[in-house]
């Protein structure tokens, strides 16, 4: 599913029209029609986390949809040279929702520790 593709869903379950998510977010209606449709690339991530706050979702679908991290885990991950080695490493091991969610947990008891 594209970005434009899971947008328009996020936004119609939210029950909201295509010119109240403009209004909210500052933007042009047309705008978010041609996002939708795929007829410009993605926003910038600041513009995506603008249009979650008004659907009230949280922006890591959309922003992975993009292909952008939020700004707080951008500043971490550039911090840290090991963070960005340890990203690479994953992402290479294709690893499935499940696992994804088991690195989590471990890495939350790993913390917590």
């Amino acid at each position: 599913m594209t970005f434009g593709e899971l947008l328009r869903e996020k936004r119609r379950t939210a029950g909201v029209s295509q010119r109240e998510l403009a209004a909210g977010a500052g933007l042009d209606f047309s705008y978010i029609s041609k996002l939708e449709n795929g007829r410009i690339p993605p926003p910038a991530a600041d513009t995506v986390v603008a249009l979650c706050r008004i659907l009230k979702i949280e922006p890591e679908e959309l922003l992975a949809a993009c292909g952008k991290l939020p700004a707080d885990v951008q500043a971490s991950v550039g911090a840290s040279q090991a963070a960005q080695s340890f990203l690479q490493n994953a992402s290479q091991m294709s690893l499935t929702e499940n696992e994804w969610k088991e690195l989590s947990s471990s890495l939350k008891r790993l913390r917590d520790s």
